[in-house]
């Protein structure tokens, strides 16, 4: 989520106040954040600490205390799964995507999470002046392949165009619409302690693929994002195994890690992961290494986490270890009533360590 607010203000000292509404001080410490920083966004701690201090009151609501990947909607006897994302990826262009189909796949996924069929979306483009129309036709060209592909309509959208700032070019908005069939429930209030946590496939790769352009790291075979549709495959996972599946969430900002700890937060249940059990490529974990990342921090496109019922665990890795998009899946932890609220790590070493959420932004080494 983004917001608008004036998070510039200088910086206050405890008996002093800012008001951004009446009598009503920010949330946010201003004494320490007086203005928005990058790992505000990074979906680590700065960013769940703006969604539930500032937005998340402001805003309250039913759908909005949810906190999932997209919201269901009851109209007139119909529900509809609705999602919104923005998109600033650097560069545009990179192995195995673009901006563009990023996207599509990364908005019909959050409906997917939601147990959604994805059928509509808006598209909202905002262009850089100088930007070249050939990069904007390859974008536009790639969001049309990528809507044939996931079975969705582009039905409406929006142009702005924005003085030439960082010369990154193009940023995307996207708003998807999808229906959720009936019996199908999935939301993060379901989980229960003995679930099993799953994986569809290896993590990180998306992630590292991007910073691995950006930091000119050359590998023996080309390391391209995972970038994909998925609804395909939820549909067939909630068709196979119905409501057994409690809880989706696609691992985008933040990994692995932050997704499991905003389940874990908003629930107020424990889960333990097994490391060893995440499956990572060897490309990947040497990226990662060199870069001085933790691959359960690194953003995802292409995978989904699902909490099931222990009793449908294995027929659930079975049924999506035909689909080629999730032929890595794997068991990878389970719900427990322990530490609640928190993500205990069993490491490869036979250690055990908290998972928590980051407090700024994953950096390459620098020393």
């Amino acid at each position: 989520m983004t917001s608008s607010a004036d998070l510039t203000t200088a910086a206050v000292g405890p008996a002093e106040s800012t008001a951004l509404d009446g009598d009503l001080p920010c949330p946010i410490p201003l004494d320490r954040y007086p203005r928005v920083l990058m790992a505000h966004g990074g979906g680590g701690r700065l960013t769940q600490q703006l969604i539930q201090e500032m937005l998340v009151p402001r805003f309250s609501n039913p759908h909005l205390a949810e906190l999932h990947d997209g919201a269901v909607l009851a109209v007139e006897g119909n529900r509809l799964a609705m999602s919104t994302d923005s998109f600033v990826v650097s560069p545009l262009f990179f192995p195995g995507g673009d901006i563009g189909e990023l996207a599509v796949n990364g908005t019909v996924n959050d409906l997917a999470m939601c147990g959604a069929r994805p059928r509509y979306l808006s598209l909202g483009f905002i262009l850089e002046e100088g930007l070249p129309m050939e990069t904007l036709w390859q974008v536009v060209r790639s969001v049309e392949r990528a809507a044939q592909r996931a079975r969705v309509s582009v039905v409406t959208g929006d142009t702005k165009v924005i003085e030439r700032s960082r010369q990154d070019g193009l940023y995307l908005n996207t708003t998807g619409i999808g229906f959720v069939p009936d019996g199908v429930e999935i939301a993060p209030r379901r989980a229960q302690p003995g679930d099993t946590v799953l994986i569809s496939g290896a993590i990180a790769v998306h992630g590292t693929a991007v910073m691995s352009v950006r930091e000119g790291l050359e590998f023996e075979t080309t390391l391209a994002s995972d970038t994909a549709p998925l609804a395909d495959l939820v549909g067939a996972l909630l068709s196979a195994v119905g409501s057994r599946v409690h809880v989706l969430r696609d691992p985008t900002r933040g990994g692995v890690a932050a997704a499991l700890n905003e389940i874990a937060g908003s629930v107020g249940l424990g889960i333990e992961l097994d490391e060893a059990a995440v499956p990572v490529w060897p490309d990947v974990l040497g990226a990662c290494e060199i870069l001085g990342l933790d691959p359960l921090y690194v953003a995802n496109e292409g995978k989904f986490l699902a909490l099931v019922a222990a009793d449908a665990a294995d027929a659930a890795v079975s049924l999506m270890r035909e689909d080629p998009l999730g032929r890595e899946a794997a068991v990878i932890g389970h719900v427990v009533d322990e530490h609640p609220g928190r993500v205990v790590l069993h490491s490869r070493v036979g250690g055990r360590r908290m998972l928590d959420l980051l407090s700024g932004e994953q950096l390459p080494r620098i020393c």
